[in-house]
Formats: structure tokens, sequence, C-alpha cells
């Protein structure tokens, strides 16, 4: 058996709430299982089941993890642990993905540790879930989709994603990656801001300027991207190392952060809110 990981992310943020699930399937010479991570404002829990509970429609998009739906439309909710309970379920609008992959000519590259996916900016999000007793209730909220797979999370990087204005949507991830005996710094992101889409990678040109406590200067021809982790909220999440769910992470669901993007020296938007998700996971 191949080491290997694959799992989904699943935002939903309210003007008062947010939480992002995590339904994976994980590989390895140790054992293989998935799983269903939550994490809220307030906690993060993990709730983990035998392998043959995974099911996935192949070529689609449709998990189920016993009676836990993951899909396109929707996500559905029956968990049920000694010291957890999670029921309910949330209705998305329509999805809006990203104008071509999020790795570009990198998802050619064989043996790399970990590939992403991004499958919606933002999208409406409706419904309600239980987690532990406090109701989640969205009403035309917001949503966003990702996804991980390969065998191991980067030793190092940075994620964060933040809805802003009515529309804009930004998520940026800078993470150190080896290839073979090489390693360097890549970097995928996109912003989404008054009906145009702004890609940022390294196979397009972007460099890491800073990256340092909590801050990440990235920078591409005329476009400049700020990202400033201002307040930690973190709680903790497993990830893959080789498959195996051993590592400890901490996300901030729910955190203070500021963003500015400028492009040909004009600042398109600049701001600070309380309402951003971010994992630092470098040395801070």
């Amino acid at each position: 058996m191949r080491d290997y990981f694959c799992g989904w992310y699943f935002k939903c943020q309210s003007e008062t709430q947010t939480l992002a699930i995590i339904p994976a399937v994980h590989k390895s010479r140790r054992k293989p299982s998935c799983s269903v991570q939550i994490i809220t404002d307030e906690g993060a829990w993990n709730i983990c089941f035998p392998d043959g509970h995974f099911k996935k429609q192949k070529g689609d998009f449709n998990i189920l993890i016993e009676e836990n739906y993951f899909g396109r439309k929707e996500i559905a909710l029956c968990l049920h642990t000694s010291d957890f309970f999670a029921s309910g379920a949330v209705r998305f609008g329509e999805l809006s993905p990203i104008r071509y992959d999020i790795m570009g000519p990198f998802r050619y590259i064989p043996f790399m540790e970990c590939r992403h996916s991004v499958f919606s900016m933002k999208h409406s999000v409706n419904g309600e879930l239980c987690i532990n007793g406090t109701k989640y209730c969205f009403r035309n909220a917001a949503g966003y989709i990702e996804g991980d797979r390969g065998r191991s999370f980067p030793k190092e990087y940075a994620w964060t994603q933040c809805f802003f204005n009515k529309d804009g949507s930004i998520m940026l991830s800078v993470a150190d990656i080896p290839i073979g005996a090489f390693r360097f710094t890549g970097i995928i992101g996109v912003v989404k801001w008054e009906g145009k889409e702004y890609r940022i990678a390294t196979y397009l040109g972007a460099k890491a300027v800073k990256i340092e406590k909590g801050e990440l200067i990235i920078c591409q021809g005329s476009m400049v991207l700020s990202v400033r982790l201002i307040e930690k909220r973190t709680h903790p999440l497993l990830a893959p190392v080789s498959g195996a769910m051993t590592r400890t992470i901490h996300e901030s669901a729910e955190c203070r952060a500021a963003y500015c993007f400028q492009k040909n020296e004009r600042t398109l938007f600049s701001f600070e809110t309380s309402r951003a998700s971010f994992e630092y996971e470098y040395p801070y």
C-alpha cells in the first residue's frame, strides 16, 4: 500500500459564525482510515473511522463517510461519539470555480509531496448545523471549497482565505516544496474582486519578498499582495505525514488579519478584518 491522503475543505461563514468541515481519507503502511474534522471559532474536533467507511463516486465529488455526505451542492452531517455530536445540513448555491487548475503546469510534475485544488472561491450557503449543542445558522452566507492530496503536508507553509466586500475572495498558500534533492518556496493564490480573477503563482513568476512573523509579501510583475496575521485564534487540526494523520497543525478559522493588493503601483484594496482564516506553520 502506498502512502496517500486526500482531503476536502468546506468553509461556511455567516456574519457572526464560521466553521470548516474537512472529510479525508488517509492510507499508510501503519493503518488506513478516514476522518471528518470540524473547526469553528470555538474549537476543533476529529472523528476517525475505519478505511472501509469512506466512499466516493469515481470522477465525481460525491463523498460519503457513514451517514455523512459531502458534495458540490450540499453537506449533511450525522456524527455521534461519546463526547461529540453534529447534525444538520447546508446547501450550496452555484460554485465559483477558478479559470484553470491552481497548480498550473506543476500538476504534471510527478512525485510532488502535496497537490492543491480550488473548487469554489465563493458561493452561497443556506441551512443549519448543530455542533456539540451550538447552532450554526446560515442564511445566504458565504462558502469556499478547496482540497489537498498527496503524501504529506509541507514542512513549512502558510495558508489564508478571506471573503471581503460583496463578492471578493482571497486564497493564498506559500510553502516549502521539495522536488528530489532541491527545495523552493512555492506560491499559489487567487484574488477574485470586482468580477476579475487575479492569479498569483510561482509558475507565473511570483516571488516571496517576505515571510516573517506572520507577514507575507508576494510580488509578481506589477502585482503585490501583502498579508499579515495580526491576532491568532488557533485550534489544533491533524495533518498527514506519509499518509498518516500524525502531525498537529494549528488553524484560526476566524482571526484578525490585514490584506493589501496593489497593481501598477495603485492600491486596488486594503483592509483589516476579524473574519480571516489562517494557518501559519513557519517559525513565528
